[in-house]
């Protein structure tokens, strides 16, 4: 194999390990339990398009990586909207946090935007395929503050 191909396989690999803080902190009965807005998406769609995602982002990091290897300032900002991405399900579904994890996910939401930025000089579509992340992270970010808002009053966060 090729070295740009090893690269790729860890990018997503890496984006792997990120999407794993849904498989690690899930939903489950306390979520189904809380009141959500008539908009919320079936649960069917988050691992299809959280799924997509995380291989446009793994493409957006290697194609970053290919035009000028590990660029320190847009790799680390890669690097820190990561973290704030699994940090979301921790402090969503593992802590019942939906309060921390509405600052969690608005500077994620901020993170990405800066992402964007920091990978145009290098690729145009790389910034680019991080865009419907940016989009998907701004309705969740919605939502997570309409259940917040919709369930604070009855006792059920940690």
């Amino acid at each position: 194999m090729t070295t740009s191909i090893l690269i790729l396989l860890g990018f997503i690999l890496f984006s792997g390990l990120i999407a794993a803080s849904g498989i690690v902190f899930k939903p489950g009965t306390w979520y189904q339990g809380l009141t959500k807005p008539s908009w919320t998406p079936p649960n069917r769609a988050f691992p299809i398009v959280w799924s997509v995602l995380y291989l446009l982002i793994a493409i957006s990091g290697w194609l970053v990586w290919r035009q000028a290897g590990f660029v320190i300032i847009p790799f680390g900002i890669f690097l820190g909207q990561m973290i704030l991405n699994f940090l979301w399900s921790m402090l969503f579904f593992g802590r019942r946090r939906p309060d921390l994890a509405f600052l969690d996910i608005t500077l994620l939401g901020l993170a990405i935007a800066v992402n964007i930025l920091a990978f145009w000089p290098y690729s145009r579509t790389a910034a680019l395929l991080l865009v419907p992340y940016l989009a998907w992270v701004c309705v969740a970010a919605a939502l997570n503050l309409k259940v917040w808002q919709l369930n604070r009053d009855r006792g059920t966060f940690a």
